[in-house]
């Protein structure tokens, strides 16, 4: 297929409709390329046991829109949404509206999140991705297997309640057995359940800071300094009390404690 860039008609094509012209040549003609050389774009190979299997470009198709994915799965799916929602309201608390700068606070919640979810990526990777990648599981075993440490992470986390909310919400009376409950009632469950364990530790780290608040506006109020603004005093103290206490350890340490089952 042969396109003349410089025919007139082309030009007056619209913007939008040239790129799509120039795209379908090169696909077909890339259909055409691999179709020659013995590598077809699209093919579905059955197994005696009935088992399917797709050819490579599918995988990598798939691998990339899997990709696409994995960053809302850590957010989800893991230990994430806790910790970056409690140091959220930890920095609030103290009244540090720009420090840690978000960068920061994203990236020891990141990394706090591998140190907890260590125990159960090790164990993905034994169950599924090594005897996949050793061709001793097909990718349905893989994927059947993957889910067994995910689902037991993230249903040791959930509270009963809010799972049987969505379960009722799909319709089921209830559910058989816990260990088979599907990823689209669990996931949502796990999510309201991460949202509640994290403002109710955030409420209680709110407490000691609101307590100094409430003395310094006290004490200004009774010495008639009514213009002075009580966070640019309160703050000093704040920080003085939260490097006393050790508060970094303190606070990193219950929420890595929080996640043992």
């Amino acid at each position: 297929m042969n396109i003349d860039l410089h025919d007139g008609r082309f030009r007056k094509l619209p913007w939008l409709v040239a790129p799509l012209l120039a795209v379908s040549a090169l696909i077909v003609a890339g259909g055409a390329y691999g179709a020659d050389l013995g590598f077809p774009a699209l093919t579905l190979h059955t197994e005696a046991d009935g088992q399917q299997t797709y050819s490579v470009s599918i995988q990598v198709l798939l691998l990339m829109t899997a990709l696409t994915l994995l960053p809302g799965a850590l957010m989800i799916m893991t230990s994430f949404t806790r910790i970056v929602i409690v140091l959220a309201i930890l920095r609030q608390a103290m009244g540090l509206n720009q420090t840690p700068s978000n960068q920061v606070m994203v990236a020891l919640a990141l990394f706090l999140t591998m140190f907890i979810m260590a125990p159960v990526f090790e164990r993905l990777y034994d169950d599924a991705i090594k005897p996949y990648l050793d061709d001793q599981a097909t990718q349905t075993q893989a994927l059947a297997q993957a889910g067994k440490p995910m689902r037991q992470f993230m249903l040791a986390q959930t509270r009963t309640a809010d799972l049987n909310l969505f379960v009722s919400l799909k319709g089921e009376d209830k559910l058989e057995q816990i260990d088979q409950v599907p990823f689209s009632v669990l996931i949502p469950a796990f999510i309201t359940s991460e949202l509640k364990t994290a403002f109710q530790i955030g409420f209680l780290l709110f407490i000691p800071f609101l307590i100094i608040d409430l003395v310094v506006a006290s004490v200004l109020m009774a010495m008639g300094m009514m213009m002075l603004s009580p966070m640019m005093i309160s703050l000093p103290f704040k920080i003085m009390l939260f490097v006393l206490v050790d508060g970094w350890t303190l606070i990193i340490g219950t929420l890595a404690s929080s996640f043992l089952v």
